[in-house]
């Protein structure tokens, strides 16, 4: 661990300011915030106002996650912040933009979650082109015996695959399905150099070329709708769509609408737009896997991501840096 070590060398490096928690985290991540830096919870509602009032000026750091963030109104109120410290790959909830004009450093837990989030997204591409989940209801429902079997499904070897976003876990992704002979080809802001994989200049021409649209951006106001209904049309009746980033990229409206009329083949997504919202037209979709954005779900990575939130912290705290920081 970087900077201080001990419960009491943590408390003592938090003297003359105060670390905030801002939303739900780890349930061990809050116990050592608690005891170890003594930190304070952001309540929710009525009280908020005045615990800001109360407590706003003393705050000169929030562990947060990328589910609750934090955005440029509560930094007016942290006069004093100098880190927001993420706990999750996404900050797309951040305002990252107000935290630069401030100076304040934000940081997040990549890398540690790479492995975790690639496996549940081919995972997601074997279960909704197979159809794992809906044979599964099959034969719990007890209709195997009286329907006969259900029906055929599309073989994932040698398909077309389509990422959206090669950086790391789009990479892992990538590497994952080579063992499937899978045909790989990508889109980022910008190509990369050296790349094995083909890149396309947009996502309309990636999907208009793949069999599977596996969506790895990042969220933020810069992917809102970044797959829209062109996109989605481009990938077609017989294609599968794949999202594993933020469903904030998607066209949800969009998405649904086009998997009604049987415009796609069908979908698997572990983000929405509005969570833990999941608009009842996609609930009721058997071609259509769901489910509650458990991408790095495992005690391994929620070990790790826990570890280098607090390194980033620590590191804060003892030289005003983070470990990992994030840049707008």
């Amino acid at each position: 661990m970087v900077g201080v070590d001990t419960s009491e060398s943590r408390a003592d490096s938090t003297r003359g300011g105060r670390v905030l928690r801002v939303g739900p985290l780890k349930p061990s991540l809050t116990e050592t915030l608690v005891a170890e830096y003594d930190a304070l919870e952001l309540p929710e509602g009525d009280d908020r106002d005045q615990f800001l009032d109360a407590h706003g000026e003393s705050v000169i750091a929030v562990v947060t996650s990328g589910r609750t963030g934090v955005d440029a109104s509560l930094m007016a109120r942290l006069p004093r912040l100098g880190a927001v410290v993420n706990f999750g790959v996404g900050y797309d909830t951040t305002d990252v933009d107000a935290a630069a004009e401030r100076g304040i450093a934000v940081s997040n837990t990549p890398d540690v979650l790479t492995d975790c989030v690639a496996d549940l997204a081919v995972g997601l591409v074997i279960d909704t082109m197979r159809g794992m989940s809906s044979a599964e209801r099959f034969v719990r429902a007890g209709r195997w015996p009286v329907e006969g079997h259900p029906p055929l499904t599309r073989q994932v070897t040698g398909k077309r695959v389509g990422i959206i976003g090669l950086g790391r876990i789009g990479s892992a992704i990538a590497e994952r399905l080579k063992g499937f002979r899978c045909t790989i080809s990508y889109h980022n802001r910008n190509e990369i150099p050296g790349s094995p994989y083909s890149y396309a200049a947009g996502p309309a021409e990636l999907a208009d070329g793949v069999d599977v649209l596996v969506i790895a951006a990042s969220g933020g106001s810069g992917t809102a709708h970044l797959v829209d209904r062109t996109v989605l049309e481009a990938l077609g009746p017989q294609g599968y769509l794949i999202n594993v980033a933020r469903g904030s990229v998607v066209d949800e409206e969009a998405l649904i609408e086009l998997l009604a009329a049987g415009k796609l083949a069908g979908a698997g997504l572990d983000v929405f737009a509005h969570e833990p919202h999941v608009p009842e037209a996609l609930r009721a979709m058997d071609n259509v896997v769901l489910l509650p954005h458990v991408g790095s779900a495992t005690v391994q990575t929620r070990d790790a991501m826990e570890a280098l939130t607090l390194e980033n912290l620590d590191r804060f705290l003892a030289d005003g840096t983070v470990v990992t920081p994030v840049t707008p």
